[in-house]
């Protein structure tokens, strides 16, 4: 519990910080700049839908519905690609908690390599991606106005809520879950076990993605992990491959993105994932100072010598009181869409669906956007935890489960 509560006490003023930069970027950077400048086969869209990617604070399973809805309103193949490599592998949050944890050079090298990756992808899959039809650019586009309240009072306090509400409830099991098993990893794993790996970074990097890409990782979460490993003599490259392959590629992310684009742009995009994480993770290894990388990972053992300061004490409080009540809201809190014997539910109306595959408010948030633009919709409450969506109107179910499994997500 010791190795734990330091990795949290060191980390939790950079996360709040990182939280409420999330929560400015989502209640003040308009939501269509996000899909003005992805369309058309270019470069251009490319780059654009990496910049807008980076800083997004988005985990692996909120960015399939966000990019397969980016790619319902017109952006390219590529754009869509870059964006789903990019994205989950950085964050404002995920930045500011790798500096205080790894360091500047990881900080800075972090956002480095999700750019040349997916821009590697991004170009890649515009040039050789198109094994399956681009009819899907022509599909009806969903009209998304911009919901956000209007006065900047109102958006400072959506601003709040995003951050320390919203992002605890999709990102908050995930961070617990990687510290848990970075303190596991600290505990039960003898300091000789990865010592064969020491001087042989392609293998230890390969065995990392043999076991990242498959589960899922979100950016913020991979942070005490890959501490955890080097603290044990894992090279810095191969904690970097966790950092870039762990939340950048899951299981859910494969299916879909084989489902929606096909066999050779999935083929593109682990290739770019698994690459551009091989090089730069031997690059580290082989062509900068180790030292760059270790020094704040041994400052972290140096930490377990000294008293914690008020303020990251204060601050560790505030983040697990947070935490707390987010998960508690997520699971243990009132459905949002009405129970028992309400007219709502014995109107004929209204149908309830439930829907599997959602994770997080993104996740959400696309799919009412989805079902309310069909027609016949009046409006439509999806409830995360139960993965209920209550449907008031009289639209085709066809089409309802249409839109729901284009965003990646299976209906019942």
């Amino acid at each position: 519990m010791r190795e734990i509560f330091e990795l949290v006490n060191q980390m939790s003023p950079y996360l709040l910080l990182g939280f409420l930069l999330a929560g400015i970027m989502h209640a003040f950077v308009p939501q269509t700049i996000y899909r003005r400048y992805l369309g058309g086969d270019s470069f251009r869209s490319v780059l654009y839908a990496t910049l807008l990617g980076i800083p997004l604070p988005l985990c692996s399973c909120g960015v399939i519905p966000t990019a397969m809805s980016l790619r319902r309103e017109g952006a390219s193949r590529g754009a869509t690609v870059a964006f789903l490599i990019a994205t989950p592998q950085t964050g404002v949050d995920s930045i500011i908690a790798t500096y205080s944890l790894m360091g500047l050079p990881f900080a800075i090298l972090r956002p480095i390599a999700a750019l040349v990756t997916a821009i590697v992808g991004g170009q890649a899959a515009n040039l050789f991606g198109k094994d399956r039809g681009d009819e899907q650019n022509a599909q009806k586009r969903y009209a998304t106005a911009d919901s956000r309240p209007r006065s900047f009072i109102a958006r400072v306090g959506a601003a709040l809520k995003y951050a320390y509400v919203d992002m605890m409830q999709d990102i908050g099991k995930w961070l617990v879950i990687g510290l848990l098993v970075a303190g596991a990893i600290t505990v039960f794993v003898p300091d000789e076990f990865f010592a064969h790996f020491a001087d042989n970074s392609l293998l230890s990097m390969l065995l990392v993605l043999v076991c990242a890409i498959p589960m899922y990782l979100c950016a913020t979460g991979s942070i005490p992990i890959a501490v955890a490993l080097m603290l044990k003599g894992l090279s810095p490259g191969t904690a970097l491959v966790l950092l870039m392959a762990g939340p950048a590629a899951n299981v859910a992310s494969i299916l879909v993105i084989n489902k929606v684009m096909g066999r050779r742009t999935l083929a593109i995009y682990l290739a770019s994932i698994i690459g551009g994480a091989m090089a730069f993770g031997l690059g580290i290894d082989y062509l900068l100072p180790r030292e760059w990388f270790t020094a704040p990972i041994e400052a972290i053992t140096a930490c377990h010598h000294t008293a914690p300061s008020y303020f990251n004490l204060t601050c560790t409080i505030l983040l697990t009181a947070l935490l707390l009540i987010a998960l508690a809201r997520r699971y243990f809190g009132k459905k949002e869409h009405c129970e028992g014997e309400c007219e709502c539910q014995v109107a004929p109306t209204t149908t309830v669906i439930r829907i599997e595959g959602m994770r997080c408010n993104h996740c959400r948030a696309n799919v009412e956007k989805a079902i309310a633009a069909i027609e016949g919709v009046e409006s439509v409450s999806v409830d995360l935890a139960s993965g209920e969506a209550t449907i008031t109107g009289a639209p085709s179910i066809e089409a309802v489960k249409k839109a729901v499994t284009s965003l990646g997500f299976k209906v019942e």
